[in-house]
């Protein structure tokens, strides 16, 4: 039982992963289709279902529960340019995520960099809290860029950043990192 609820649960986070990478798609091709409601009900499912169906992490269950208030708001007004402002909710999320741990608590950065290696030099742990601040910066961009966009920008625009630009510049921000660390690595 337990491995049929943990195998759901990864199905479901799946699902949200591959929604969330194709959800600026979804809108700009499904506006003529779909109502804003038909979207909030879809999009509020799959968090429900990932909030419900396993042991969310922190991270998980904060994001979920913005996700949630936005399904609820977008359903609520049916209104198409509230559509745009998923993506900049997540990013709002991830940047008080990863804001707020630097203020109490552990960075988040270092965090995740426990889980592989529990033992981090003095050093590496310097190293995680200025990656987190990164991070806090790519976040804070993306948010603005995203809300930008989602204002004043024609949808194409606004499906072509939060379709492909933001995950690019992800992307780049993931591999320079990477390559960061190994050069400090190979320092040691």
């Amino acid at each position: 039982m337990q491995a049929r609820k943990a195998g759901a649960a990864r199905l479901i986070g799946l699902g949200l992963v591959v929604v969330g990478l194709l959800y600026p798609f979804a809108v700009y091709l499904g506006m003529g289709h779909l109502t804003p409601r038909m979207f909030a009900v879809l999009l509020g499912t799959l968090w429900l279902a990932r909030l419900l169906g396993g042991r969310p992490s922190p991270l998980e269950r904060t994001i979920g529960v913005f996700a949630l208030a936005f399904c609820l708001l977008l359903g609520l007004a049916d209104s198409g340019a509230l559509l745009r402002w998923y993506p900049v909710l997540i990013s709002l999320a991830l940047l008080g995520l990863f804001g707020s741990s630097l203020l109490s608590g552990m960075p988040m950065v270092e965090r995740l960099a426990r889980l592989t290696e529990p033992e981090l030099p003095p050093a590496a742990v310097r190293y995680t809290r200025q990656v987190t601040w990164l991070w806090v910066g790519f976040f804070t961009f993306n948010a603005a860029v995203a809300a930008a966009l989602a204002l004043w920008a024609p949808l194409a625009w606004w499906t072509l950043y939060t379709g492909l630009i933001a995950y690019l510049l992800m992307g780049l921000l993931f591999a320079g990192e990477w390559l960061v660390r190994q050069r400090i690595r190979s320092r040691t």
